[in-house]
């Protein structure tokens, strides 16, 4: 398993194809899932304590699970290629191992500054994985409509975060005042 999360993180495609493949590895891919999402909740702690670990963790996991089912509409329905033929269960496979690089977030621990400069990173490494992923997985031709694909998920994923948030500060009190 470490092998892979090493090759997942060195964007070797192969790996994406090997995952997609191997139902075995679906109990792996939900362990990257998994450690990458603790990763991130472990390194905000530095910033805002113990409340980032659980919210950053939550956060992480939901975002991906979204993420991901954004990815399998987009990419199969709206999208797909002559060639693309995927189940939910290859693609979170391969979607899985795209979080490895996330794993770095946990040095976050060490100092607030890191942990921002590392959140940075980790993001546009697992971006670039998702989007390797994403074109082996739905058989794109063109790396270029995986990225498409990625960042119209990305997209709405944002707006959905940030209209919940805006809903949350607006109902606890964070809202402007009369």
């Amino acid at each position: 398993m470490l092998r892979r999360i090493l090759r997942a993180a060195k964007l070797e495609p192969e790996l994406f194809e090997e995952v997609e493949a191997d139902q075995g590895a679906t109990i792996e891919a939900v362990v990257v899932v998994i450690l990458s999402s603790l990763a991130a909740g472990v390194g905000l702690t530095s910033t805002v304590g113990g409340v980032g670990f659980f919210w950053g963790t939550v956060a992480a996991l939901v975002g991906w699970l979204l993420w991901a089912v954004l990815i399998f509409f987009i990419g199969t329905k709206w999208l797909p290629a002559g060639e693309t033929h995927t189940d939910m269960g290859e693609l979170l496979r391969t979607l899985g191992f795209s979080s490895a690089p996330g794993v770095i977030r946990i040095f976050g621990i060490f100092h607030p500054t890191l942990s921002g400069f590392l959140g940075i990173t980790a993001f546009l490494w697992t971006l670039l994985a998702m989007v390797v992923a994403v074109k082996h997985v739905l058989d794109y031709p063109t790396t270029g409509r995986a990225m498409m694909v990625v960042g119209i998920a990305g997209f709405i994923q944002l707006l959905l975060f940030g209209g919940l948030y805006f809903l949350i500060t607006l109902t606890l009190g964070g809202g402007p005042t009369p």
